[in-house]
């Protein structure tokens, strides 16, 4: 059964004359005819009976039109929809994301946004994931992209991808011929980190106790390129996720194993709001860079 032969059946419904039915389709008479014949054939049943020069329905018909008529209703809807211009869709979308993922994932985004949607516009606020969150619960923000929460929230939250965390060292540093090392082997480092605050850093503090080192923390930040300049020119070490290193680095990244500290990107939403057509748009390019991001970082690691 296709689409036209329910359109073909709904138009014979309502008019109750071929000539008049195959106009409306813009189609021939024999045409017509020979469509409703196939959809006969297929459901086993006839829809129409000719009673001299009239044409009825029968009873199966009766009861085929209310559904046929519904499900095209659906289809010319969703047809509707898909059919918007840009200019139809103006109007905002609002995204708060961490401060890693406003380094080169969010402008990639919001670049595919705007080409698909010349006449809307990108919002985005830098923010920690508490303060995502707490904006959400305001209806300050339509979507969040962070790392899982650590905490159970009211927010309903879309895993992405997971992300292993790395060391990044200057190529000076006694570490920047190791291909691989174990977080034990980290004990009294000198390491930057970001703030307690951050979940990010109470997942490393997790993994340090785990396996019984100790580094010596020697500075704080909360963002991550202060973090990755003081490693650039001192002997201190860098914890990042690996996405946050910049392409053309002169830092080496050393994987870490026993435990690998693992983040989990993903979209936080509000539940229970309707999600606009940009914001669907949003996330669906949110999506599909992450696809990118998880087969990349499946690939051979650098060292």
């Amino acid at each position: 059964m296709e689409l036209r032969h329910l359109r073909y059946f709904v138009a014979l419904a309502e008019c109750l004359n071929f000539t008049r039915a195959a106009e409306r389709v813009h189609v021939t008479q024999s045409t017509l005819s020979h469509q409703i014949k196939q959809l006969e054939d297929e459901v086993g049943r006839t829809l129409f009976e000719r009673i001299g020069k009239r044409v009825v329905m029968t009873e199966p018909g009766e009861v085929f039109l209310e559904y046929a008529s519904k499900a095209l209703r659906e289809v010319d809807l969703g047809l509707g929809a898909l059919k918007q211009d840009a200019a139809a869709l103006a109007g905002e979308v609002r995204v708060g994301a961490t401060h890693t993922f406003n380094l080169e994932f969010i402008p990639e985004c919001v670049a595919m946004f705007l080409a698909r949607h010349p006449t809307a516009r990108a919002i985005v606020a830098e923010l920690s994931a508490d303060d995502i969150g707490a904006k959400l619960n305001e209806g300050a923000l339509d979507l969040g992209i962070a790392y899982r929460p650590s905490a159970p929230s009211d927010l309903w939250f879309e895993p992405l991808y997971n992300e292993e965390m790395v060391l990044a060292v200057s190529k000076n540093h006694p570490l920047a011929s190791r291909k691989r090392l174990r977080m034990v082997e980290l004990h009294k480092q000198r390491l930057v980190l970001l703030p307690q605050v951050f979940a990010t850093r109470a997942l490393l503090d997790e993994c340090f106790r785990g396996c019984g080192a100790e580094p010596i923390v020697v500075a704080e930040m909360n963002t991550i390129a202060p973090m990755l300049g003081l490693a650039a020119r001192t002997d201190v070490g860098a914890i990042v996720a690996s996405s946050a290193m910049p392409a053309f680095s002169e830092l080496r990244i050393i994987p870490l194993e026993s435990p690998t500290p693992i983040r989990t990107p993903g979209i936080v939403w509000r539940r229970e709001v309707k999600q606009t057509v940009l914001m669907r748009s949003f996330s669906s390019i949110v999506r599909k860079l992450a696809i990118g991001r998880s087969l990349r970082s499946a690939g051979p690691r650098r060292a």
